[in-house]
């Protein structure tokens, strides 16, 4: 009995064992005695999986000993993409097919996922021809407007057809690859607005009913929407970030906290999610969203999180530049800078006492900062605010500097030379390592405004006293 058990559990082994790994056959006829390859989408990027040789009939089998990731792939040819099909759950299938007219001669035997996704392509296929005479009509402008309305209708009516065949597919084969595809691609309808009592349309509806919504066919732990053709899931969250979160620092880091919890039902997703958005405010557009980089490098790789995917010397680049930013962002005490003049006297920033207080990062050399020196003069000449000029010089030069200060007629700021420092240097807890930039600091030093053009400053000045007078007077 004993040793029938223990046959049982070989058995049993040896069937899983057996069942685990990938065999992808092919044939594609015309495409004899060459190497293939079989690239995988992942992100933006594509990359090789694997090779195989054809024989004297077109015939290659890609395999391995471990699974594939779920996703899109792409057979490749002399560096030339050839067809796409899909990997699923079963990984032992077989595809036979004629060059060069791959998808309308294909065949699938062995694996409903690439059935459903041929059936797919050659649908679409069909209402794009079916379509293309319609959209003609509708995009002349010499037809009449009868004429694009029978066009407009006989469009409608392929919508329709293509929405059937989509919820056709998300009924019967939820679980598919191209379920998942499709579901990630729904576009959410919009319902019109409930209106109030005196007719008008309640504010912001829309949108808060779109924002609630926006993930409801797109899950974020999902590894297979990473390997797609089009980088879909890249596109999804930066459309919610950048249109559907309020620009601030705390609004943007909540939102993202609760996508990284979806996103890390699996290590791809998760370490997916956290790099996209740690890039994406490395040097955001949006002033002051800095301090989103800063959060997520505490958050999720000084903490250990990321650990199992990220080497020792990415995580010393994000600290170095987390810790040059965390010194620098808004409402933040500006660190005090100490250096030499043009005549090598120490000049100190804490020793301007004007009401606000620019701090110009430019080189001599510098192109752009040719042109912006002169629009800062003119603002600092023109402006009905108390404003001091603390400039610093990035080349260790005095007689370049000595000479910008006089071609620029600059002569009235404090001018430092960056270099000659009496304590860290700059770019350490300034960010500042490109030229030219601007800080603007309040009466108290602390940091308001950054990476801000010069014609920008008196505007922002004026915004910033009547939003700190509407705080004061709301206390």
């Amino acid at each position: 009995m004993a040793r029938v058990f223990l046959f049982l559990i070989f058995c049993c082994h040896s069937l899983t064992l057996f069942s685990q790994g990938y065999e992808l056959k092919f044939k594609v006829e015309g495409l004899a005695d060459t190497t293939f390859l079989l690239g995988n989408f992942f992100g933006e990027s594509t990359y090789v999986k694997d090779t195989a040789k054809a024989n004297s009939k077109g015939e290659f089998t890609f395999a391995g000993n471990e699974t594939l990731e779920e996703g899109m792939y792409f057979l490749v040819l002399n560096k030339m993409r050839l067809f796409d099909f899909v990997v699923g759950k079963d990984q032992k299938f077989t595809i036979s097919t004629t060059h060069p007219d791959y998808i309308p001669r294909m065949i699938v035997s062995g694996d409903i996922d690439n059935e459903l996704f041929l059936k797919d392509m050659l649908f679409n296929a069909d209402r794009n021809k079916e379509a293309r005479p319609f959209v003609q009509i509708v995009q002349d402008s010499l037809a009449s407007e009868e004429a694009k309305k029978e066009a407009r209708s006989e469009l409608d009516k392929i919508s329709a057809k293509v929405d059937e065949h989509i919820n056709e597919v998300l009924g019967s084969y939820p679980e598919s690859v191209l379920a998942t595809i499709m579901k990630a691609n729904q576009q959410l309808e919009i319902p019109d607005p409930p209106t109030t009592k005196n007719g008008k349309e309640v504010s912001e509806w829309q949108y808060r009913y779109y924002r609630e919504r926006y993930w409801n066919s797109f899950d974020l732990g999902n590894p297979i929407l990473l390997r797609l053709s089009r980088p879909i899931y890249k596109k999804k969250v930066e459309e919610y970030l950048d249109k559907l979160i309020v620009p601030d620092p705390d609004s943007v880091n909540t939102a993202i906290s609760k996508m990284v919890e979806t996103a890390k039902g699996d290590l791809n997703t998760y370490k997916y999610l956290v790099w996209t958005t740690t890039i994406k405010y490395q040097s955001p557009e949006i002033m002051g969203l800095d301090k989103v980089f800063v959060y997520l490098y505490d958050t999720y790789f000084a903490s250990g999180e990321m650990d199992y995917w990220a080497n020792d010397q990415l995580k010393k680049n994000l600290k170095e530049r987390a810790d040059q930013l965390r010194s620098s962002l808004i409402g933040m005490p500006a660190p005090n800078l100490i250096m030499q003049d043009q005549h090598l006297q120490k000049k100190e920033l804490y020793s301007l006492t004007n009401n606000y207080t620019v701090i110009y990062f430019y080189d001599p050399d510098c192109g752009h900062c040719k042109k912006e020196t002169p629009k800062l003069r003119e603002f600092h000449e023109a402006t009905k605010y108390d404003v001091g000029i603390f400039s610093v010089s990035a080349d260790t030069s005095i007689i370049k500097m000595s000479d910008y200060i006089a071609t620029m007629n600059i002569g009235k700021w404090t001018n430092v030379n960056g270099p000659r420092t009496y304590t860290v240097n700059y770019q350490k807890v300034y960010d500042a390592t490109t030229t030219p930039t601007i800080y603007v600091l309040n009466k108290d030093k602390e940091i308001i405004a950054k990476k801000i053009s010069a014609a920008r400053i008196e505007e922002f000045i004026g915004q910033y006293e009547r939003v700190t007078e509407a705080r004061k007077n709301q206390n």
